[in-house]
């Protein structure tokens, strides 16, 4: 056997264990079920299924604004009826924030009741359940599986002209061209590698994708824009008026984020007001519910609110200031005539 005999023969070893290494380690960090096929709870839960925190907070705005008890004053400024009650935790979130953000900007106000405990903890419960999996649970495994790919895509493409070494090197005698040799495992190991990345990357689990499927079925005749927005975020609301209230603010929520970071000056302090500042955990949007909202359910791009690794502080600090208000008695605070979906449902908030 030559040199390269040899190279090809510890190419398909070391492709093959780092393979099957990849894929038991992957296998493994699956989060587990015990007993019965897990349930959610309520909608928020399905929100969060379908879009992380920034769906949960979605499906309140839509709750508050299809009642009336917040009300647009203004292109992305809204303002709260007095004596306004929350009904569930995501709904007191989105009142905490907005008594947070003055300037009543709705993409504000959205951004930090995402980042609110009780919006939070949702998160917390469904990967408890093992219906999703805890943030960062699987990011060495993603690390692996794209590391694989590109190293076997090099190897690949460096076996070209080693294959012509070869022949120069062969004086006359035939011999199978080192490419042909390497090509099947490096392709394989491209293809697990890509395929393996990506498991890692989902957050949903198999259980948690039929959960969510065993809701969405269970309310499949019920065309609320609360309902919809709670099973499949901003991509299932069709009311007009509402998309146009909540995808800008959806859209807002990496400059929100960059706001909060800036007015921080790097220091979770500045957050301040005494409150206690909590790590901001549950940040990305959907990936394997097929129903994201428009323009990011995440918080700022997918990376961790404002800055990696940083902390953030409670959902009623303010995220920017703004001259605007809906306070005073030029502006006009009413919501829309017909908060309906176009099928011509009410805008109702119960689930």
């Amino acid at each position: 056997m030559t040199f390269f005999d040899f190279l090809a023969v510890a190419v398909w070893i070391g492709v093959i264990v780092s393979t099957v290494r990849f894929m038991r380690g992957l296998r493994r960090s699956q989060p587990s079920t015990l007993g019965p096929a897990p349930r959610l709870h309520d909608l928020s839960e399905a929100a969060f299924m379908a879009g992380g925190p920034g769906a949960v907070v979605d499906a309140a705005l839509v709750a508050l604004l299809c009642d009336g008890r917040m009300v647009v004053g203004g292109p992305g400024i809204v303002q709260l009826r007095p004596g306004v009650r929350a009904t569930d935790p995501a709904e007191r979130a989105v009142l905490q924030a907005h008594q947070g953000a003055p300037s009543g900007w709705l993409y504000q106000i959205r951004y930090a009741a995402m980042r609110d405990p009780a919006v939070q903890e949702t998160g917390d419960a469904l990967a408890a359940r093992g219906l999703i999996a805890a943030p960062g649970s699987r990011r060495g495994w993603l690390r692996w599986g794209v590391v694989q790919a590109v190293v076997c895509g090099v190897a690949l493409v460096l076996s070209i002209p080693l294959s012509f070494i070869a022949f120069a090197l062969a004086d006359g005698s035939v011999r199978v061209p080192f490419v042909v040799e390497v090509f099947p495992v490096l392709l394989g190991g491209i293809v697990m590698g890509i395929a393996g990345a990506a498991r890692a990357r989902q957050r949903i689990t198999p259980a948690g994708m039929s959960a969510l499927r065993d809701i969405r079925t269970h309310y499949r005749a019920d065309q609320s824009p609360y309902v919809r927005t709670s099973l499949f975020g901003l991509a299932g609301l069709r009311d007009p008026y509402l998309r146009e209230q909540l995808v800008p603010a959806a859209r807002g929520t990496r400059l929100a984020a960059a706001q909060s970071h800036a007015g921080a000056g790097g220091s979770e302090a500045a957050w301040g007001s005494g409150a206690e500042l909590i790590p901001v955990v549950w940040c990305a949007g959907s990936d394997g519910g097929g129903s994201g909202g428009s323009g990011g359910s995440g918080c700022g791009s997918g990376s961790s609110c404002g800055s990696s690794g940083s902390s953030c502080g409670s959902s009623g600090s303010s995220c920017g200031s703004s001259g605007s208000s809906c306070g005073s008695s030029s502006s006009s605070c009413s919501s829309s005539s017909s908060c309906s979906s176009s099928s011509g449902s009410s805008c109702s908030s119960s689930s």
